[in-house]
C-alpha cells in the first residue's frame, strides 16, 4: 500500500493509482472511446437513482451471497475480465486470481490475459470462467475452449460487442505501447492473423480484415455447440438481441458496453438493464458491468434485475496501488458497502433488493411500482 495514504474507497485507489501508473498506461487503462462519453454516463446513471429505504426491519443473520450457475459467490461482485494485468503490477492475474480467492469472488480471466490461462488457474480457489474473443479462425477459437476446459474453468464468457477496437483518442494521444515483457500470453502461440486492422489513409473500415471476418449469431451457435460449459454472452445492450443470444445457445447474458472502450455514446448500462431484464424474463441469469463503484450501486444494479455484477477498472487501480492486497481491499470495500446498504435500507435477502421496491418512486421500471409493491412489502414486514 501507498504510506501515508487513506484508502477509504474506490475512488482512492483510483486517484492513487493514477499517481503511480505512467501516463500512457493509466490512458490504456482507463481512457473510453472517443469523447468517453458512455464512459461517464455508466457512472452518472447510477448517481440518478435514488434508493428508498424502509425501517425498522431486523436484517440479523442475513447474508449477500448469490448462486449463479450452480456455485454460490459470497457477494454478487465478481472480477470482470480485463486485459494485461501485469501493466498495473508485476504478478498480473496471479495477483488478481489470489485477491479473489480470499474474498471469495469468481474471477472471469481474459484471452488478453498477460499470464497464460494455464498459470492462472494453478493458482486459484475460486470459480473461474474464461472470457473468449472468438478467433477469425475457428480452430483456435476451439484450441482456446479446449484449453479453458482442461485448466477447470467453469464457464465461458464471449464478448460480442468489439469485432473491431473503437477510437481510443486518449490512448493515442499518449502514444500507448505495449511495454516489453507484457503480451497476450493466450495468444503467442497461435499465428497472427493474416492482415493487421490498420486503417491506412483513404481505406474503407468496411475492408478491414477484422470486420470481414467478424463473428455473426452463427459462430455462437456453433460455439454453444462444441461445449458443456455454460456460454455467457456479454455485451447486450438492445433488448432485440437477447432472443438471437438465447437462439443460439447462450446460458447467461452481461448488459455491458464495454466500459465505454469501443463505441462511445451508448447508452449506460443501467439505463439498458431494465429493458434486457424484461426481454430475458427470467429464463437466463443476467448480469451487468460498467461504472461499478460502490455498493449503493450494486444495490441498484440488482433493483434493475441483475443477478451480480462484474468490475473491471477499479481491480485494476487496487492491483497498481497494493497488488494482490489492494485487489483484496477492493472486493472487501464494495461488498461491505452493499452489506451495509441492504442494513441501512431494510433489506433481508437478495430476492427482496430484487423486488425493485428499494428505488425511489419515479426511478422504478413498470412491474415494480409502488402500487405493485406495496402488498408484497405488507407481507414481509417484519
Amino acid at each position: 500500500m501507498m504510506q501515508n495514504t487513506v484508502l477509504t474507497c474506490l475512488a482512492d485507489y483510483e486517484a492513487a493509482a493514477r499517481l503511480r501508473l505512467p501516463a500512457d498506461i493509466w490512458a490504456y487503462l482507463n481512457a473510453g472511446a472517443a469523447d468517453g462519453l458512455s464512459q461517464q454516463a455508466n457512472g452518472q446513471a447510477a448517481e440518478r437513482l435514488t434508493l428508498w429505504p424502509r425501517v425498522l426491519r431486523s436484517t440479523a443473520g442475513s447474508d449477500a451471497s448469490v448462486m449463479l450457475w450452480g456455485e454460490r459467490h459470497a457477494s454478487p461482485v465478481l472480477i470482470g475480465p480485463t486485459a494485461y494485468h501485469r501493466l498495473a503490477h508485476p504478478e498480473g492475474e496471479l495477483a488478481s486470481v489470489m485477491a479473489a480467492a480470499a474474498l471469495q469472488a469468481g474471477m472471469v480471466v481474459s484471452t488478453l490475459s498477460s499470464l497464460p490461462l494455464e498459470s492462472i488457474a494453478t493458482r486459484a480457489q475460486c470459480p473461474l470462467w474464461f472470457q473468449l474473443y472468438l478467433q477469425r479462425r475457428r480452430d483456435i477459437t476451439l484450441d482456446l475452449v479446449r484449453r479453458a476446459e482442461a485448466a477447470g474453468y467453469r464457464a465461458l464468457m464471449v464478448t460480442v460487442d468489439a469485432p473491431i477496437q473503437g477510437a481510443r483518442n486518449a490512448e493515442q494521444r499518449a502514444g500507448f505501447r505495449l511495454p516489453a515483457g507484457v503480451e497476450a500470453a493466450n495468444l503467442v502461440d497461435y499465428p497472427a492473423a493474416p492482415g493487421g486492422d490498420h486503417l491506412a489513409a483513404g481505406q474503407s473500415v468496411f475492408a478491414l480484415p477484422g470486420v470481414q471476418a467478424a463473428p455473426t449469431w452463427e459462430d455462437l451457435a456453433w460455439l454453444s455447440g462444441q461445449t458443456c460449459l455454460p456460454v455467457i454472452v456479454k455485451g447486450i445492450l438492445h433488448p432485440l438481441d437477447v432472443q438471437p443470444a438465447l437462439d443460439a445457445g447462450a446460458a447467461g447474458v452481461v448488459v455491458s458496453n464495454h466500459g465505454g472502450r469501443v463505441l462511445d455514446t451508448v447508452p449506460a448500462t443501467l439505463d439498458a438493464l431494465p429493458l434486457v431484464v424484461e426481454a430475458v424474463a427470467g429464463r437466463v441469469p443476467v448480469l451487468v458491468d460498467g461504472g461499478i463503484r460502490r455498493g449503493t450501486d450494486i444495490l441498484k444494479a440488482l433493483a434493475l434485475g441483475a443477478q451480480a455484477v462484474l468490475i473491471g477498472r477499479p481491480v485494476l487501480h487496487g492491483l497498481a496501488v497494493g497488488g494482490a492486497s489492494g485487489v483484496a481491499h477492493v472486493l472487501h470495500l464494495l461488498r461491505a458497502e452493499l452489506e451495509m446498504a441492504m442494513v441501512l435500507a431494510g433489506l433481508r435477502t437478495l430476492e427482496e433488493v430484487r423486488s425493485g421496491s428499494v428505488l425511489a418512486p419515479g426511478r422504478l421500471p413498470p412491474a415494480a411500482s409502488p402500487a405493485a409493491t406495496a402488498g408484497a412489502a405488507s407481507e414481509t414486514a417484519a
